[in-house]
């Protein structure tokens, strides 16, 4: 099969609700992360290859959603593309472009599936069509969150499903933000990895009176410690000596080209949904790589079709931060969306055998296209 001879004959759509991990949902300064109401995307071409993508996202953090992502799809970016060559992608997504404007993570969706059909006609995975793979298995964290009993049971949640690797939530005030990151210490132990996610929750203040009296647990990082905007902030910060994450700072290009200038960060935290699609998450990383910055893969709570497409962006990435990313969608669900789950024991996610994404979503959900 011919990528460039194959065609766009259908982009279709279905909606998709899960819920959290009771014990493991995420409770941060923009608040919790209970249930995830996505879209799943499918597109078709007139060689008869499918390719699935997933738009995820939520209306506190993108102010994208399902609703309006199916909107977009169904009556602006579906009839741009039909008929259209499957290749190049980056062809199809500059048209998505010219179509909608912002809704990164409504295009990323679309994106992901083109890159999976495009991958499939190639007979190869889609890390290899995005340049790599450069390695087969990528290590990942999980969020901890809450106080007390809960904060435990998030734990012992997280353990049970084998993760080593930890993120705190603060940025919720500072006494608590001590008292959850010192009760964090003590339940993972004194050699266990665990970094902390302030969402842009503390004000400068705030954070260097959290980063002084957090010392004591031994963080491993700081993750976005204040407002996005605030990159002299984040820059000042930097002489604590703690690796300074950049998540919420960054969305694309020109937000990571300000970051570089001001020097405001070690590591950014790059998404497939932020960047637009696989394709351009790559280059956002090549870009931070040049710029001097490493890059982890960030989560805005992925179900199986997203967090496949964030492990194929980091096999395809030359260079990849020591820190574990978060590619946590077989865990942060009560179920899966996949008909069969990828391979991840908790401490590393590891790529499959097959074309393209190499997964695709349980025959329930595929019957649910339209």
């Amino acid at each position: 099969m011919n990528p460039r001879t194959a065609r766009i004959e259908a982009v279709q759509t279905a909606p998709v609700t899960l819920d959290a991990h009771p014990d493991l949902m995420v409770r941060g300064a923009k608040g919790a992360h209970d249930r995830s109401d996505f879209l799943l995307v499918r597109v078709v071409t007139t060689d008869g290859v499918e390719g699935y993508g997933e738009v995820s996202a939520t209306p506190l953090w993108s102010g994208e959603d399902g609703v309006s992502a199916r909107h977009f799809v169904t009556e602006s970016l579906a009839p741009a593309l039909l008929g259209r060559p499957l290749a190049p992608v980056g062809a199809l997504e500059s048209t998505m472009d010219t179509v909608l404007a912002a809704n990164p993570f409504t295009k990323a969706g679309v994106s992901i599936a083109l890159w999976d059909a495009y991958a499939r006609t190639l007979g190869v995975s889609l890390a290899t069509a995005l340049g790599g793979p450069y390695r087969d298995e990528v290590p990942i964290k999980l969020s901890l969150s809450g106080d007390g009993e809960q904060l435990e049971r998030a734990y012992a949640a997280a353990s049970r499903a084998g993760f080593l690797a930890f993120k705190v939530k603060v940025g919720l005030g500072v006494p608590g933000d001590l008292a959850r990151m010192a009760r964090a210490r003590e339940l993972a132990g004194p050699d266990a990895f665990l970094g902390m996610d302030a969402n842009g929750g503390w004000s400068r203040a705030e954070a260097r009176v959290a980063l002084r009296g957090l010392a004591e647990s031994g963080p491993a990082f700081v993750e976005q410690p204040v407002a996005p905007g605030d990159l002299e902030g984040m820059a000042a910060l930097r002489s604590f000596g703690l690796p300074v994450v950049a998540d919420e700072a960054v969305f694309g290009t020109d937000d990571l080209l300000r970051l570089a200038r001001a020097d405001a960060a070690d590591v950014v935290s790059v998404y497939v949904g932020k960047a637009g699609g696989p394709g351009r998450a790559v280059a956002l990383a090549r870009l931070a790589e040049v710029s001097g910055l490493d890059v982890l893969l960030g989560s805005n709570g992925e179900l199986g079709i997203g967090a496949a497409a964030q492990l194929h962006v980091a096999c395809a990435l030359p260079r990849l931060s020591a820190l574990p990313s978060d590619i946590i969608g077989a865990h942060y669900y009560a179920e899966d969306v996949l008909a069969e789950p990828l391979d991840s024991d908790g401490s590393r996610v590891r790529l499959g055998e097959g074309a393209g994404l190499g997964v695709v979503p349980r025959g329930d959900l595929r019957g649910r296209f339209r």
